[in-house]
């Protein structure tokens, strides 16, 4: 059932029968709140949501995998890659936690077993990822994982210009190996 997993965590794919876990994370406000213009996702949007990682997975081999804790199966958030530029070779990564595991390090913990399924597995050339102006925190991880600021990116669920960033494999090949 799991396909890849770090020290703390294991990921496996959604499922329609994890509308539960979805309505955790994606209906939780606090998650929500710097991806999303919305003030709370209804029952409905959060099952788009899950529908589309479902399907993404069908036809890319890619979603924001669900990521549990390994010592209890706790459900922690999810993490994974999208399409970005897929004739570059470019997937875009990203996480979102539940916040009651806030400040435990999994965003770190998941981003770095991300990185390296992304290069190691997918074979992608670079990964983007992007942030909310106002994610601090998101700003520090990118760039303690190696990823270089590029440019601001028009963000449409947000309506605004998030500062984006790249990791290239070569950059990637140095920092861990």
């Amino acid at each position: 059932m799991y396909f890849l997993q770090s020290e703390r965590l294991e990921f496996r794919k959604w499922t329609v029968d994890d509308i539960d876990l979805a309505l955790r994370l994606w209906g939780d406000p606090k998650v929500t709140r710097l991806i999303d213009t919305r003030p709370q996702l209804t029952r409905e949007e959060v099952e788009e949501r899950l529908n589309l990682e479902i399907k993404t997975e069908l036809e890319h081999s890619v979603q924001y995998w669900p990521m549990f804790q390994l010592v209890d199966e706790e459900f922690v958030g999810c993490c994974g890659l999208r399409l970005y530029k897929p004739a570059e070779k470019i997937l875009e990564i990203g996480a979102h936690i539940c916040s009651e595991h806030w400040r435990k390090g999994y965003g770190l913990e998941a981003a770095k077993c991300m990185i390296k399924y992304a290069f190691d597995v997918q074979d992608a050339a670079a990964l983007f990822a992007g942030h909310n102006p106002s994610n601090a925190a998101s700003r520090v991880l990118l760039t303690k994982l190696g990823f270089d600021y590029t440019h601001d990116e028009f963000y449409p669920p947000t309506g605004l210009y998030h500062p984006s960033y790249l990791l290239t494999v070569e950059k990637f090949t140095s920092l861990f190996d």
